[in-house]
């Protein structure tokens, strides 16, 4: 381990394999259970215990200085890169692409963190964590969380492992608003915010969608209420919120190159391969995600205004000490490039420095999860000068 870093991080450190990929990881866990000081949110409610999932990649430098925290999006977790320890055949972690040594957030030079988000069902405490008052899950019970939460979490865990301040903070999407939240709740702990296709706030469209998919959700009879049993959750209702959600997630120009109208011309093939697709991603779903996690997190999203309580976007921004990167994508009409360019406008009204950048490609919403364009240039050019600075 370098010289510097603290012992909790010796530990974490992963090795770096070659030909790009960070190799077999680990995903670790922090406790907080602190009955004097329970982990408050927003809403008044106070959890405690308060556990986090954590992965890392690369090593911390002496100064402290190369820490760069990834945001997941809402389906995702903290394998962010590299395969897991003793899983054979899995896959490479949802964000590999860009984590890697020679990768644009390069773990030779960066010391990279991803965490899942409060809330969350895979190993950060959420809807299906046990409850210590009841013994059972909190399921529907579990306290209605913000956006600002899942930062104050991700917070108290760079502060476990003895990080003061990060080089810059990423995310796309749902992570893309902790990363914005991050900038403006805490200007003197970053130096750099990267907001890939996402936006200060939904659009009304987005909402609708979101709240379809909780309809379906809540009409499966397995749904009970939220008060499911793990083993029996409502699977019809969860997959058919996710196909909704993946038909936002690409463009119509997508879908044609994907599928276009192949397997539907003939009775008894199985219906349309886009069908097909959809059902696909449905099963994969249920088999890893909570509805009740579901539901708590598209509320928060919902709710989540960055100019809420701060006068105004300009507001917001002004109190942010931060360089920014934005990035949208010409065919995401999930996260509109519209409102990447308000946002983009208030940070220059603030007076803060902004690169911004719309990507033509066909992908859609989904293209910041996606190989075929200039994405990670414009990310490892910005963490680059950033580090450069830093040094």
């Amino acid at each position: 381990m370098t010289t510097g870093a603290s012992p909790r991080l010796a530990a974490a450190a992963t090795a770096v394999a070659p030909g790009g990929s960070v190799g077999r990881v680990r995903t670790r866990t922090e406790t907080f259970d602190t009955p004097a000081a329970p982990f408050r949110l927003e809403c008044g409610a106070r959890l405690n215990p308060v556990t986090v999932a954590y992965e890392t990649y690369g090593r911390l430098a002496p100064g402290r200085r190369n820490a760069v925290l990834v945001c997941h999006a809402l389906s995702g977790d903290a394998h962010a890169a590299g395969f897991h320890r003793g899983v054979p055949g899995e896959r490479p972690g949802w964000w590999d692409l860009m984590i890697g040594p020679g990768k644009p957030l390069d773990t030779r030079r960066y010391f990279v963190i991803c965490s899942n988000f409060l809330g969350g069902c895979a190993g950060t405490t959420g809807p299906a964590s046990i409850d210590p008052a009841t013994g059972r899950p909190y399921g529907p019970d579990f306290p209605a969380y913000t956006i600002g939460d899942q930062v104050e979490l991700q917070a108290r865990l760079l502060d476990r492992l003895g990080i003061p301040r990060l080089l810059a903070v990423i995310g796309g999407s749902m992570g893309g608003m902790q990363a914005l939240e991050w900038a403006v709740r805490h200007p003197a702990r970053v130096a750099g915010a990267v907001a890939l296709a996402t936006a200060p706030r939904l659009s009304p469209q987005a909402i609708a969608f979101h709240e379809v998919a909780r309809q379906a959700i809540f009409r499966d009879p397995g749904w009970r209420g939220g008060r499911y049993e793990a083993a029996d959750p409502p699977r019809a209702g969860l997959a058919l919120a996710r196909m909704i959600g993946h038909i936002t997630y690409l463009s119509e120009e997508a879908m044609v190159r994907k599928f276009a109208r192949r397997g539907g011309g003939t009775a008894g093939t199985g219906g349309f391969e886009v069908e097909r697709y959809l059902h696909h991603q449905g099963r994969r779903f249920v088999d890893r995600f909570d509805a009740n996690t579901f539901v708590h997190i598209t509320r928060a999203m919902d709710r989540f205004d960055l100019a809420a309580g701060r006068g105004s976007l300009e507001a917001a921004f002004r109190r942010a000490a931060c360089r920014f990167l934005v990035v949208s994508f010409s065919s995401d009409w999930l996260f509109p490039a519209a409102l990447s360019e308000e946002m983009v406008r208030a940070m220059r009204l603030a007076g803060r420095e902004v690169s911004y950048c719309e990507i033509r490609t066909h992908q859609g919403h989904d293209a910041f999860l996606l190989p075929g364009h200039r994405m990670g240039d414009l990310v490892a050019g910005f963490l680059d000068r950033l580090d450069r600075e830093a040094t």
